[in-house]
């Protein structure tokens, strides 16, 4: 009979510090706050704005129709055939080094 009375304490003990430390008094919250908007909404939502991918400007919708139809228009300036040897050289020596990492290139 004592050892089963001892037994009940030592459970209700336990159950005790179990729950008391699995809280931690931390509060958790499951929902995000009021003042989030919710991703549903916001995918519905007309965009009126927007950043140049040149300088990072803010434009209206407008303008960045006209800067993205001037971007497609203008072919992007070419690099200069040294720089682009030099480029073409730089990956060589960088395969080069990959197969043979023991060159001192």
């Amino acid at each position: 009979m004592r050892r089963v009375i001892i037994f009940l304490v030592l459970t209700v003990c336990t159950s005790i510090l179990v729950g008391l430390s699995s809280h931690g008094g931390a509060s958790v919250m499951a929902l995000p706050p009021q003042e989030d908007i919710p991703e549903e909404i916001l995918r519905t939502q007309i965009i009126t704005t927007a950043r140049s991918p040149v300088d990072g400007k803010p434009l209206s919708a407008g303008e960045y129709a006209q800067l993205q139809a001037q971007l497609q228009k203008s072919p992007p300036p070419k690099l200069a055939p040294r720089i682009r040897e030099q480029v073409f050289l730089l990956r060589i020596r960088k395969a080069l080094l990959q197969l043979f990492p023991f060159l001192d290139i």
